[in-house]
């Protein structure tokens, strides 16, 4: 090959890798094949598989297009009920919402490998321990990260088609190692998950771990909204007030925690009415209509992880949900 050809072909592979490299720092809108000014929200509904109560809301808000993705708890007594909706219901975009805390004081769940497999991650009495800084204190990142592949593992098993991660009361994102091996099974297991955005990571000198993401091609949000409405009766204005906020050229995430009014319900937990209360809102027709009108777009975490694994977008339905 003379020298003309060798440098005919070193610039071709430069163009290449150049190309590569801006498709892969165009923003996540246009990847998904949104306009540029485009504003895409997720609606994560997070502890499907908890208890009955939060199964029978999750699917309501599911169905009715409430929300356009859910996260399931494995370690969860009912999570195979869960499981089974999700197979019966295959445009339910379902993903692994990993769990290392149990902080009800009546209702407690442990690791799914066993509390003798992984004694670091348990009280006493072989169960989770129900605040974030007492796993800290306690977990091994080696039992860690041998329980949320088991959790992964399990939901896949039971024939859900496990389309992203995240964390049940942030524990996997709280802390850099903990985060750092959450991006990297994301990674093995090729998912999208759920990820704060620069505007909060780089307060805490956490943005390395976005880079981090973007480097091994996890595909995640932009933006990650956090917290709920003050009360009940602002269920409405609150949640408008946080959508009108939504950044034009990025897609944000909002999480909401379904649940229908049951005895189970409010003797498991004290949000029992901020949690039916959201899924009201959210499953309404009014509030969905209201969403469209704001030109704001609705995707899953389905379509992220297309995205992930295939390169391309996929169109997401023109409207979530089903009969």
């Amino acid at each position: 090959m003379n020298c003309s050809r060798i440098l005919l072909l070193a610039f071709a592979v430069a163009v290449s890798a150049l190309s590569a490299s801006a498709e892969t720092k165009a923003p996540l809108v246009e990847r998904l094949g949104f306009a540029p000014d485009a504003r895409v929200m997720i609606i994560n509904g997070d502890d499907f598989g908890m208890n009955q109560a939060t199964n029978t809301g999750t699917m309501k808000a599911l169905k009715s297009g409430g929300i356009t993705s859910t996260t399931v708890m494995v370690p969860c007594g009912w999570f195979m009920q869960a499981a089974d909706l999700s197979r019966r219901n295959p445009k339910a975009n379902v993903g692994v919402h990993t769990v290392l805390t149990s902080e009800w004081k009546h209702y407690k769940w442990g690791p799914v490998v066993g509390w003798k497999t992984a004694p670091s991650l348990c009280t006493e009495q072989g169960y989770f321990f129900d605040d974030v800084p007492l796993v800290y204190l306690s977990a091994t990142l080696e039992d860690v990260e041998k329980e949320i592949r088991a959790q992964i593992d399990k939901a896949v098993l039971a024939g859900i088609d496990v389309t992203h991660i995240d964390s049940h009361m942030g524990t996997m994102q709280t802390m850099p190692g903990y985060h750092e091996l959450y991006i990297k099974i994301a990674k093995d297991y090729n998912l999208p998950c759920r990820m704060a955005g620069h505007d909060l990571m780089d307060k805490f000198n956490a943005g390395y771990l976005i880079d981090m993401a973007d480097e091994m091609g996890v595909v995640h949000p932009d933006i990650l909204f956090m917290g709920d409405p003050p009360s009940v009766a602002e269920t409405e204005s609150w949640w408008k007030q946080r959508m009108g906020q939504l950044e034009p050229g990025k897609v944000t995430e909002i999480y909401i925690h379904c649940a229908v009014d049951t005895p189970e319900m409010r003797d498991t937990t004290g949000s029992t009415g901020r949690r039916v209360a959201d899924t009201d809102f959210f499953s309404d027709p009014k509030t969905q209509q209201w969403i469209k009108d704001q030109g704001i777009k609705l995707v899953s975490y389905r379509e992220l992880r297309h995205l992930q694994r295939e390169g391309k977008p996929l169109a997401p339905p023109e409207k979530f949900g089903w009969d």
